[in-house]
């Protein structure tokens, strides 16, 4: 796998009940390499049509990507294969009640669970929505990635302390639940 991580995507589904008890069903797409989430949404009432949907979005054209890893999931059909297909992707389907053979899209999801929905009931799709793309821009340009040799999906810069005096500074980050920490320069 790591010899093509870089050509490898996955997609998936994850629940996420609101304030009202309503059930939304986030769908997401990451790649392997630098775990950068590329595409996400949610929605009531997901369908294979929306799936499809949500994958021109992804992959708008040909993509540098090889491989797609999904589930055994009902809604991932013939119509979605088939789009894959087309757009010169090879589904791998994990095997059933299998989770760890997508580990990268589940340790998304549970990044995104503990990290933030554990913390937040979104109040709607629209919430839900924010939420998430609160996360991703967080997850991409602040959060440190070991696998990634504790850098950021996005390439964050080393920050080297200023000479002189510096203090540290916390930038809020989704809503204030996450920080970066940064220098402020003397004055």
């Amino acid at each position: 796998m790591q010899n093509h991580r870089e050509l490898i995507v996955a997609f998936d589904f994850f629940t996420v009940p609101t304030i009202t008890f309503k059930l939304l069903y986030c769908f997401f797409v990451i790649e392997h390499g630098r775990r950068k989430v590329l595409h996400f949404n949610a929605t009531r009432h997901p369908t294979a049509e929306w799936v499809v949907q949500q994958l021109r979005e992804a992959f708008p054209e040909a993509a540098p990507y090889k491989y797609v890893i999904l589930d055994n999931d009902s809604i991932f059909n013939c119509e979605v294969i088939a789009f894959l297909t087309s757009a010169g992707l090879e589904p791998k389907r994990t095997s059933i009640q299998a989770p760890w053979q997508n580990g990268t899209a589940e340790r998304w999801v549970g990044s995104a669970r503990r990290e933030m929905l554990d913390h937040v009931i979104p109040l709607n799709e629209a919430h839900l929505r924010r939420l998430i793309r609160e996360y991703v821009d967080y997850y991409h340009d602040d959060r440190l990635h070991d696998s990634l040799e504790k850098d950021s999906p996005s390439r964050r810069p080393v920050e080297a302390k200023p000479d002189g005096d510096g203090e540290v500074i916390a930038l809020d980050r989704v809503g204030g639940l996450h920080h970066r920490y940064t220098w402020r320069r003397a004055a």
